[in-house]
Parts: structure tokens; sequence; C-alpha cells
């Protein structure tokens, strides 16, 4: 088998003189094959992807990102084996019989005259209304409509639409950019011929277009000035279904908003275009990543593959930047609900606003799992009613809420990662020498959650006094952010009120908080019979980037025995 090594050179691009490298896919010492996209080039109004006419090895990459090449210049030199040689060979002689082909691009101004004549023939097919002919026959003097095409797009057909750029009533200039196109190997911007004001957007996001398709229909002035939209009479329509456009109204360039209708009529604005090749596009379409949110770092503010890698990997580790309220979501559809009756509307107050943004944040930013179990705690309710009578006379309630925190305490010294917290960037853990639990309060107001400083140092009689103070203060509105603040650890109890189990949300930046539902008694069997046993089910959700559910279960696991025999909280 012979080997051979082949140049592999910039193919035609529509006469364009000179266009900038902007990726390289390849190195040396890949292995390609044919129509495999070996780098990716940018004019000013395309970027196309260069695929590989041969199978073979790349022994050399001559060009760099940023340098300039024509149709003709060397990019890099390939190994190919002896079939592929041949093939090329073969090839290459059948394009050297072949007759030259004009060049598929041309100047603007022979692509503007094609238009003109073919735009005057459809003008001429065009049915109008007698009030539409009034209202041209108005502005004739002064103003035309023209069907502005797609131009000469290299023989494509069938090439999607993936941005439109422009509205109704925007005013343009000569090649600011109108609509881009991708086709399977490049992404191109369409320039308005000449200035105007837009009278009628013809396409939109997802139609396939080619050379011909009308595009919009554009307001020139005759005299070659631009057409001034407040020439027209604000009473005069200007076309059937369409507004005058006032004076005032005239959009500036900086400040007019590019319409993307399709799905969700999603809308960016002009100073967010991106600029991106089709295979970039492409990969950031399978990961689901909006590119007007992505940092460019290639030339002319070009977004590259790495680009995207990097604001997923970003997104991934928690450095991604808050989440506004509403960012990256579908938005809520406004509902009329008075149509199917009578409602009214009540403001939340502080607490309650306050309360869904902190959970909105926890939920979006911290992967949840719940770990559930239950904990026989017959002998310590037994113990509890009978020092609960004693303490009682000392004003003491004692609650088993408390034995809950003493019991959490002890198990949060045993396990220190559940009393730890992940720093914003992703990358290390703080371990705090301190456990302050947090208890989550039901108030007319809505829920806070007072913390218990230092409960590993306490003794439950102390514990139950703390509980008892800052639910008093929390009911009469008298908690300060000093009371609420430095807790490691949350327990809700819902035990009071009723249920089974329930997925609490973790309290950040915290990772972990324990749920506690009713307790009940069941039949367990002791090994011999069953027996009637005082259950409490038992409800734990952690941050599963810190927490994995093996230790979730050992932590339920060591604080369902603290619980089962409080002798064990002495230790």
């Amino acid at each position: 088998m012979t080997v051979a090594i082949k140049d592999v050179l910039v193919p035609d691009l529509g006469g364009s003189d000179g266009v900038d490298v902007i990726e390289l896919s390849v190195q040396p010492g890949d292995r390609i094959e044919k129509e495999d996209t070996l780098l990716v080039v940018e004019s000013d109004k395309a970027t196309v992807e260069v695929p590989s006419p041969y199978t073979g090895v790349v022994k050399t990459v001559v060009v760099s990102i940023g340098q300039s090449v024509k149709e003709g210049d060397k990019l890099v030199e390939m190994e190919l084996d002896g079939d592929e040689s041949e093939a090329s060979s073969a090839t290459k002689k059948a394009e050297s019989e072949k007759p030259s082909a004009p060049a598929k691009t041309g100047n603007a101004e022979d692509q503007n005259s094609k238009l003109k004549s073919s735009e005057a023939t459809t003008a001429e097919k065009k049915p109008s209304s007698s009030s539409d002919k009034k209202s041209e026959a108005a502005a004739a003097s002064s103003h035309q409509m023209e069907v502005i095409a797609i131009p000469d797009i290299g023989g494509g057909e069938d090439v999607d639409v993936i941005e439109v750029n422009v509205q109704e009533g925007d005013q343009l200039e000569p090649e600011q950019t109108l609509v881009v196109l991708e086709s399977d190997k490049a992404t191109m911007e369409i320039p308005c011929p000449k200035a105007g004001t837009v009278r009628k957007v013809l396409l939109k996001v997802g139609d396939k277009v080619s050379q011909g398709t009308p595009a919009l229909e554009l307001l020139v002035a005759s005299t070659g000035q631009p057409a001034e939209a407040d020439s027209k009479p604000a009473t005069e329509p200007v076309s059937s279904g369409s507004t005058a456009i006032s004076s005032n109204e005239k959009a500036q360039p900086a400040e007019q908003a590019a319409r993307v209708s399709g799905v969700g009529e999603q809308t960016v604005t002009a100073s967010k275009k991106v600029h991106a090749g089709p295979a970039v596009r492409r990969l950031a379409r399978e990961l689901g990543v909006d590119l007007a949110m992505v940092k460019a770092s290639g030339p002319r503010a070009r977004i590259l593959k790495e680009d995207v890698h990097a604001y997923v990997n970003k997104r991934l580790s928690g450095k991604a930047e808050a989440i506004a309220e509403g960012s990256g979501l579908p938005k809520l559809p406004e509902i009329d609900f008075a149509k199917w009756g009578e409602v009214e509307a009540v403001e939340l107050n502080k607490i309650n606003k306050l309360t869904a943004t902190n959970l909105h944040r926890a939920w979006v930013h911290i992967p949840h799992v719940t770990q559930f179990d239950e904990a026989d705690i017959t002998e310590l309710e037994t113990f509890r009613k009978a020092e609960s009578a004693r303490l009682k006379e000392e004003g003491v309630k004692l609650t088993l809420l408390a034995f809950m925190v003493k019991a959490c305490a002890k198990s949060l010294q045993e396990f220190p990662r559940f009393n730890s917290s992940l720093s914003p960037d992703g990358t290390h853990l703080i371990f705090k020498k301190y456990i302050n639990v947090g208890i989550a309060v039901d108030t007319p107001n809505g829920l806070v959650v007072p913390v218990i400083k230092d409960a590993d140092k306490k003794s439950v009689k102390e514990i139950a006094l703390d509980m008892q103070t800052l639910s008093e203060k929390a009911r009469s509105k008298k908690l300060s952010p000093g009371d609420m603040q430095g807790g490691t650890f949350s327990i809700s109890s819902l035990g009071g009120i009723g249920g089974t189990a329930f997925t609490p949300i973790v309290n950040w930046p915290e990772v972990s908080i324990l749920g506690v539902s009713r307790s009940q008694m069941k039949p367990v069997y002791n090994g011999e019979e069953f027996e009637p046993r005082l259950m409490v089910p038992l409800s734990l959700s952690y941050d599963h980037r810190v927490v994995d559910g093996a230790d979730a279960a050992r932590f339920t696991t060591f604080l369902s025995r603290q619980l089962s025999d409080i002798r064990r909280l002495l230790f």
C-alpha cells in the first residue's frame, strides 16, 4: 500500500478576498474522515466550516487562529493511504477538465439590480385593495415599496432561518443585518442592500429559504434618501394590518430589539447578537445553552466550543451568578382567574416574600435528596412525660423537639460533614467547630427559623428553655436578626400537626435539614413477637454535592439509636 502526502487548500469561498481563521478543529496526529471539519473561517458576513476532502492523518497544520487566508492557500498536510490517494488524483483530474464557473457571490450592486427587477415583477403581480392603492398613490411621489429578497447564498437551498434581526417600523441602514441563515456548514448574515423603513417582515425563525425568497417589504425614498416614517400622515394607513409610524417611534440602532419568532416567542436585543459557527450552535442546542449568556473568547467576539463547555462547567460547579427570578426558566403566563368567578388579590408580607426568595434559591442551586427513616421513641416518650410534670413547676415545657435537638447535635459531632458548608465556588468545604441548630417556627406572619446556639454544650433542659424563649419572641415579632443567624443545621417539625413524611428544603448555606412528622404506635417485630412501639418518622434532606446516600443513611441510623435510648446522649 502506497502512502501519499497531500496539501489541503482553501476552497472557493464565493469570491471573498480574504477570511480569518477563527477555529482549528484538528491537530497533528489526528485521524479524520472525509468531510470532517478541519477549521472554521469567517468573513464579514459569513462563518464557514472547511471540510476535509480526504480521509487520512493530519501531518502538519500550517495556519493558526487569527491568520487571514484566501482561496488556494495551504491549510494542512495530510497523509493518505493508497486507495484514497488514487481517488483524490482521479477527482483532481476530473475537476481540471471542468470549465471554470463564475464566482457565486457577486457584489452588492449586481445582486441588488437583479433583485430590483424581480421585485418589480412581483409588485406588478401582487393584487391590492382600493384603500391600498390610494395609500400607495399618496406616497408614490416620495417613496416606493421594494421587496428585499434573499441574495445568492452559494447555491444553497432550503437554508434555515435562525435569527430575525428586524421588526416592522425599524429604520435600516445599508448593510445592516436582516436575518441570519444556517446551513450544514455555514452561518450567514444577510445584509440590507439599501436604507429604508421596514414595512413588513416576511420571514420568521424556522423558515427555510433559498436565493430569491422574499425577506421583507421596505419603504425606500425615491430620492435615494432613507424613507422617513413620519412623512406619511398618522391617520393614513401604511398597509392593510399595519400601523403608521410616527417620528418619535424611530428605532435607535443601539436600542433596536432583534425579534426571534418561533417557540416561546423569544426576544433578544441587538447588543446581544451572537457570533458563532454552525458547530458551536449545534453544540449549544444539544446542551440546552443560550448562546447569548456565553462569554466569547474568539476573534471578533466569536463564541468557540471551549466557551460553551466553560459556561456549562461553570454552571454545574456552582460558580454561576445567582439566578434572577425567572432567569433561564420558561416565563409563567398571565392568567385571568376572574373569568371563572370572584377573586381577591392579597399581597405577600415581607416574611413570606423573603422565605419564597430563599427557598427558591436553595431549590434551584442545591441538588436535593431525602433519606427517610423511623426512630423508636417509646422509652423516650415515657421519660419525657414523667419529667415534664416536674419541670412544669419550674416553668419549663419539655417537648420531644428538645430531645431531637440534643440528639441531632450529638449526631453532627459524629458526622461533621453534615455541619459544614460548600464554598460559593464549589471547590472546598467549610467545617464549623460549633453546632447551632435552627428550629422552624410557624407564626401567623409566616415561617421563621430562630437558632439555638452551642446546642452540643447544653443540656436538654437548657435547650427546652431556649426553644421556649425563641418561640415566644417569634410569635410576638421580637426576634432580632442575631436570633436567626449562624445556624449550621435545621429541624422542621410537623409532629404537632400531622403527616407521615415530607421533603424539607435545605436552608442554604447549610447542607442538611431534618423533617420530623407525627409519631404513631406501630407493631414492631422483636424477634419473637410483634409488640406496639411508638415510632417517629424522620426525613433528612441533604445537598448531594456534599453528602452521599450512604452517609445520609448512617446519619439517620445513628440519630435513631440516640432517640431509642436517651442514655446514649450522656456520652
